[in-house]
């Protein structure tokens, strides 16, 4: 957030997070490695620095296929949740994997030439207006030129640097960087293989994550499409509270401006904006913890009175007028603006 900035910590959780990413990268590489010498005929089986490279660009396209579901199957379950509060070190590594691939590929195909490797690579193959011989090696160098943005910008420091909006942007360049693998990987791996299951696996993971992502925005075109039709004074039915799970919220959309997640805490009824300042995340599926109001992605916190990180942070959002008439809760569309804390509606029945 944007109070300062140091070197990394690694708490236990992150350590634990880690390890996992390590041990699973080994025997993903592990396995690819006996797989490719264990199956393929002696006649047909590659050299080992073929193998290596393959196996480095096989670990890199799973792992950003993996990265890609996390965000989505994260909406439509809670239990994915924990998988994005590190999401970066699984992009960070997986630029590590793509680069050891490109620094293989360009070491064997490109190094023991007179030209430096990289202007091989581009002008070994100009066949741009041949789609069977089109030069993939380009496609795959531009997405590892994105996918080291994104490493380069991962830490929170270039986020408040940037801007939220700014940097979400920018590390939306990640659909561009796999659309660029799958294509990267079909003109180029696929149509060498004698085997079809290249081409199965690529178009798995491709169709998997285009599904969950489609299964997602049809959800929120649904939410969006009930938009809750405001009174004549700008109010809103929210619903009973004991709709609501304590310490969780019920996510309203007005029909103009972002969505406000109404929360219960115990008696009281807070309503703020949905769109975390961080990286807008849905603050509406996460929920209060310690008072505040704690976003489910990666766990920055808003006091809901006030709409205010806990200092010293400085970041805020948008905190919204919420009233109880005849057992419904009702929250005004329009945010308050000043400084002053909005008082929670009580419902019936408690302690005052």
């Amino acid at each position: 957030m944007a109070h300062g900035y140091r070197l990394v910590q690694w708490t236990p959780f992150k350590k634990r997070y880690d390890l996992a990413l390590l041990l699973g990268v080994v025997v993903f590489l592990g396995a690819y490695l006996v797989a490719g010498l264990a199956f393929t005929p002696p006649g047909d089986r590659p050299l080992p620095i073929q193998l290596a490279l393959r196996a480095f660009g096989a670990a890199a396209f799973a792992l950003l296929t993996l990265i890609l579901l996390i965000g989505p199957l994260a909406r439509l379950s809670p239990r994915f949740t924990p998988l994005l509060y590190n999401r970066r070190h699984l992009g960070v590594t997986c630029f590590g994997l793509a680069l050891a691939h490109a620094g293989l590929v360009g070491l064997w195909y490109h190094g023991f030439s007179d030209l430096n490797p990289l202007v091989s690579l581009l002008a070994s193959n100009p066949r741009y207006s041949s789609i069977q011989g089109f030069p993939f090696e380009s496609l795959g160098l531009v997405a590892l030129l994105i996918l080291f943005v994104m490493a380069a910008t991962s830490h929170d420091f270039w986020n408040n640097v940037l801007g939220p909006n700014m940097w979400k942007a920018l590390h939306m360049l990640v659909y561009w960087a796999y659309g660029l693998v799958v294509v990267h990987v079909m003109l180029g791996a696929v149509q060498g293989e004698k085997s079809a299951v290249y081409a199965a696996v690529v178009g798995v993971g491709a169709g998997l994550v285009a599904l969950v992502h489609v299964l997602v925005g049809a959800r929120e075109a649904r939410r969006d499409a009930r938009a809750d039709i405001a009174a004549a004074d700008g109010w809103l039915r929210v619903g009973p509270p004991d709709e609501i799970a304590d310490g969780r919220a019920r996510i309203v959309t007005p029909p103009t401006g972002e969505r406000i997640a109404v929360f219960r805490d115990g008696a009281a009824i807070h309503a703020i904006s949905n769109v975390c300042r961080h990286q807008g995340g849905p603050l509406g599926e996460g929920r209060i913890v310690d008072g505040c109001v704690t976003c489910p992605w990666h766990g920055f916190q808003y006091r809901p009175q006030d709409g205010r990180s806990p200092a010293p942070f400085t970041e805020r959002v948008a905190v919204y007028r919420t009233r109880i008439e005849d057992g419904v809760i009702f929250v005004h569309g329009e945010p308050v603006f000043g400084d002053e804390d909005v008082p929670p509606s009580v419902t019936a029945g408690a302690a005052t």
